[in-house]
């Protein structure tokens, strides 16, 4: 596969995965399908991760390739250094992705027992993802547990792929930049 190929693939995969995170993160907004104040509403769902850091951010990396050799004069020599900024960017918002997605597996979501709203899963540490007997507890929003641990979930194995294609973009831009 020559290179203008895997940029094509590469830059596809990078605005498909940045979709999902969108999405995922969207869904995160309205557990069991219903909508919820913000203060009912986890802090990592509301930093919204999946549309700021794993979307709009990777999402800056859209813009043509830098590629050598034909064609090289509609690419323009002088983009190296906005694609080095891009894949920085672009490498920047799937790290803040995973961050907060990874913390936010780890708290647990913000849900009501007994009527409090809390964070009733920050003590256990990531524990009550190994027993499915605690998703039960939470009585509003109900399914709000599986709901929150299948779309982090997501945004965590979107993010790590996207941080693996913007590390290959920046090399190869980096690369480039010394022919």
């Amino acid at each position: 596969m020559c290179t203008g190929q895997f940029f094509v693939l590469q830059r596809l995969s990078l605005i498909t995965l940045s979709l999902v995170c969108i999405a995922a993160n969207a869904f995160l907004l309205v557990p069991d399908g219903k909508t919820w104040s913000s203060d009912q509403l986890s802090v990592h769902v509301l930093l919204l991760p999946g549309f700021i850091g794993g979307g709009l951010m990777v999402r800056s990396l859209e813009h043509r390739p830098v590629t050598r050799g034909v064609g090289h004069a509609h690419c323009g020599c002088n983009s190296i250094p906005h694609s080095f900024l891009c894949s920085i960017f672009g490498m920047l918002g799937a790290i803040y992705c995973l961050s907060v997605s990874g913390v936010g597996l780890r708290i647990g979501p913000k849900c009501s027992i007994n009527g409090e709203w809390d964070y009733h899963f920050q003590e256990s540490e990531g524990a009550y993802l190994k027993y499915n007997a605690y998703w039960n507890l939470c009585e509003e929003p109900l399914t709000v547990v599986p709901w929150n641990v299948t779309l982090l979930s997501l945004l965590v194995v979107a993010s790590c792929l996207e941080m693996v294609l913007c590390g290959v973009y920046l090399v190869n831009t980096i690369i480039l930049s010394f022919d």
